[in-house]
């Protein structure tokens, strides 16, 4: 019953991660940090890459989600239960856009031009990620 709740929980704190700051970033110390949400990022792709946007769009946003929703259709029984490796596989594809994110920020950190700190969305962004791996692999042995 708590796992049902735990997933649930995700639905709402999925969103918030996706306006939350992920990164501040800013060039050269004159300028300040503008800080960079997931959101607010993809904003930014639409206008120059659709193919990346589109790319990120489902990475970041819909596979997570899809799978939030997908286990707690199984955990409510309005789905079968062999859609969770499926479902598994949609929320490793979310790992992705952490992974990226974090090589960023390593590649930025401080070159002296271009000076990148991480915010507290990323870590709720990964987060929700690692929980809902969890969620779904214990949905699954029980």
């Amino acid at each position: 019953m708590t796992l049902r709740y735990a997933n649930l929980i995700l639905l709402i704190l999925f969103p918030v991660a996706w306006f939350a700051p992920l990164l501040r970033a800013g060039f050269l110390p004159i300028f300040g940090l503008s800080e960079i949400s997931i959101i607010s990022g993809l904003q930014s792709l639409w206008i120059s890459d659709v193919t990346l946007a589109l790319l990120v769009t489902f990475l970041a946003i819909f596979a997570p989600y899809m799978k939030v929703i997908g286990v707690a259709l199984v955990q409510f029984k309005l789905l079968h239960r062999k859609t969770l490796p499926a479902l598994e596989f949609l929320g490793k594809l979310a790992m992705a856009d952490i992974f990226l994110i974090s090589l960023y920020v390593v590649i930025f950190r401080d070159d002296g031009y271009v000076k990148v700190e991480t915010g507290w969305g990323l870590y709720l962004f990964t987060i929700c990620v690692i929980a809902s791996l969890s969620i779904s692999h214990l949905t699954r042995r029980l």
